[in-house]
């Protein structure tokens, strides 16, 4: 396994680092956060360097450098303290490719190149968490239309995004679930934002369905498909929410690491306490082992292919991991993380999230399990 980048990644790697350096965007974040502001203009950016085509295939004018490439970007982005959450759907093409009309295709990548929030996903309800086949969201057929009608809760990037697809229950066989390509404008639909602990720069909500008119063509894949499509396709965002994690503790470990060095209690700097030492040696085997994981998944990805349990597995560990390394970071940091306006807070307050986001910690346990012990099966 050969994990060597090649000039092309390199190169790639190299320019978002001249991105980050090129200004303070910490003050810009710190802004976009307390506002509740997609960082729209860091993302414009960042799509200017390719960001949003490196996932995207050739044929559709994208680099198609695969998952070590960006597993790579968002590692170096992280350490920049860059909210990299907010990119999920933009390495996100291969469902619409896959599922998609050609129509509601053209919809998306019409938005390539413009660092905008395109389109998310909408499963999640009061009643429908973990246990997605309690969702209560259901169509019915009526004079040619198709009517949603239901209440979704928690729905990522839904207050700016002009697409969901949502999924719902068919009124008349209970059985069946469909997901739907629904134009955000259309009447009948109704959001209200949602206050969030942490990953405040993307928009949290509820959506409400009052009889959302639908035509056949809104139909996203296979009428009936749309459980197992979505469950499918977690496995990628729950990679993509790993990586995040470990980027930006990186950035927390850094941050301790210098200031460490640099803070002098009892006329030492306090990196040279046994206490603190134990912390960073911890800190240290957590960053090692998440990197290491990340990239061997994401070389699997583009090689043999992504388990559910291996992009579980990543999750789970990631998650944990990094809200570890930041929970001694700030240990470390002492006043300056708790009462300043260190971004050590922000990324706290988004690593706690992480942990219930795109899967709990509880739902990862079990289906790593399960892909384990079916290995051994008889």
């Amino acid at each position: 396994m050969d994990l060597t980048l090649s000039d092309e990644q390199q190169l790639l790697v190299e320019n978002v680092r001249e991105l980050m350096q090129r200004e303070s965007w910490e003050a810009y974040f710190a802004e976009c956060d307390k506002n509740h502001q997609y960082p729209q203009r860091w993302v414009k950016a960042l799509c200017d360097l390719g960001f949003d085509l490196i996932m995207l295939p050739e044929e559709h004018g994208g680099l198609n450098l695969g998952l070590v490439t960006l597993t790579a970007v968002y590692e170096e982005l992280g350490r920049w303290g860059a909210p990299t959450y907010v990119l999920y759907q933009l390495p996100c093409f291969d469902t619409i490719l896959r599922e998609g009309t050609p129509e509601q295709v053209d919809k998306v990548l019409a938005y390539v190149g413009t660092g905008q929030q395109i389109w998310n996903s909408a499963c999640t309800e009061p009643g429908a968490g973990s246990d997605v086949g309690s969702l209560q969201t259901t169509y019915t057929r009526r004079d040619g239309k198709i009517y949603l009608n239901g209440h979704k809760t928690f729905i990522t990037s839904s207050m700016h995004v002009p697409y969901l697809v949502i999924m719902a229950r068919n009124a008349d066989q209970p059985d069946q679930f469909t997901e739907f390509f629904v134009d955000m404008s259309l009447p009948g639909i109704t959001k209200e934002p949602l206050d969030k602990l942490g990953l405040r720069m993307d928009s949290c909500s509820d959506i409400y369905l009052t009889d959302v008119e639908l035509e056949e063509k809104d139909v996203f894949g296979t009428e009936g498909n749309g459980f197992r499509r979505g469950i499918a396709d977690f496995d990628f965002e729950r990679f993509l929410v790993a990586a995040c994690d470990y980027g930006t503790a990186l950035c927390a470990f850094e941050d301790a690491a210098r200031y460490a060095n640099q803070r002098v209690q009892f006329g030492k700097p306090i990196g040279r306490f046994q206490l603190n030492q134990l912390k960073f040696a911890e800190m240290a085997i957590r960053i090692d082992s998440m990197r290491n994981m990340l990239f061997e998944t994401a070389w699997h990805y583009d090689t043999d292919g992504m388990t559910s349990a291996s992009a579980a597995m990543c999750k789970y560990h990631c998650a944990k991991a990094s809200f570890a390394v930041v929970d001694d970071a700030m240990q470390v940091m002492g006043g300056v993380a708790v009462a300043g306006d260190h971004r050590i807070q922000r990324i706290w307050r988004d690593l706690r999230v992480d942990r219930i986001s795109g899967g709990t910690d509880e739902m990862m346990i079990l289906t790593l399990a399960k892909g384990v012990l079916r290995q051994y099966q008889s």
